[in-house]
């Protein structure tokens, strides 16, 4: 697989996790605690680029979910009504996707292999999303040039990642792997993160332009996360 998107080490520890994927309470509890703001996020910025609204606004569109691992993302949009493909170079992970899809009936389609991959087959799709990947690749300004190449003309890519700040390495390393436990020590390598500036000029040099910046916090009076012009730890963007 392609040193662009793959680091070794990381993919064997998602091998690793399996069912517990699904688990709430599992190893994946960060993710599936910001899985609402993400959804509701993802519904809302991909109806207004397409000019959408109603009850299944990603209606017939294909998506793309770069680094799906067991589909906790693209179950829940395929029930909004897109066509989405999950990718990811984690075989067991996409094992762990097709099984829960199965026993669900979500109609989720599952691939294991690399961005490198479709791009190579000259694939394309409406919307490309890339959750929470950028900062566990080897160079991402060849990762988002490759994912870049799969949206098409008047498509949208969407991407959400963690920021390098000191604020972001005492809050998504400090805090959350080794004082409260959220993450496996060592589930994230602060020099791996990416800034806003630095993710706005890979997908410029992709050819695309720069749409929309927006962050997330975690709220601890309501424990719940939430959208905030505050990007010094999460954020999103998207271009196109």
């Amino acid at each position: 697989m392609s040193a662009a998107s793959v680091i070794h080490e990381e993919v064997a520890r998602f091998d690793a996790l399996g069912e517990d994927w699904w688990d709430p309470a599992g190893p994946m509890a960060p993710l599936h605690r910001i899985n609402p703001v993400r959804i509701a996020w993802l519904r809302d910025t991909i109806a207004a680029h397409f000019r959408r609204s109603g009850e299944s606004p990603l209606e017939g569109l294909e998506i793309l979910d770069i680094g799906c691992g067991a589909g906790l993302l693209a179950e829940p949009l395929s029930r909004l009504g897109a066509f989405v493909t999950g990718l990811d170079p984690s075989a067991a992970s996409i094992e762990a996707a097709r099984a829960h899809a199965a026993a669900t009936g979500a109609e989720a389609a599952y691939r294991a292999g690399t961005v490198e991959d479709l791009a190579a087959e000259g694939a394309k799709f409406d919307v490309v999303l890339a959750m929470e990947v950028v900062e566990h690749v080897n160079d991402v300004q060849a990762f988002v040039a490759s994912a870049a190449s799969l949206v098409r003309p008047g498509g949208l890519i969407a991407l959400s990642t963690l920021n390098r700040t000191l604020k972001s390495f005492v809050l998504a390393i400090v805090g959350a792997e080794y004082v409260l436990r959220w993450l496996e020590p060592g589930t994230h390598r602060w020099e791996q993160f990416v800034t806003p500036d630095e993710l706005a000029a890979a997908l410029r040099a992709a050819g695309l332009r720069v749409k929309r910046r927006q962050g997330m916090v975690f709220d601890p009076l309501r424990r719940e996360w939430r959208l905030s012009p505050d990007m010094g730890v999460n954020y999103f963007m998207t271009a196109g």
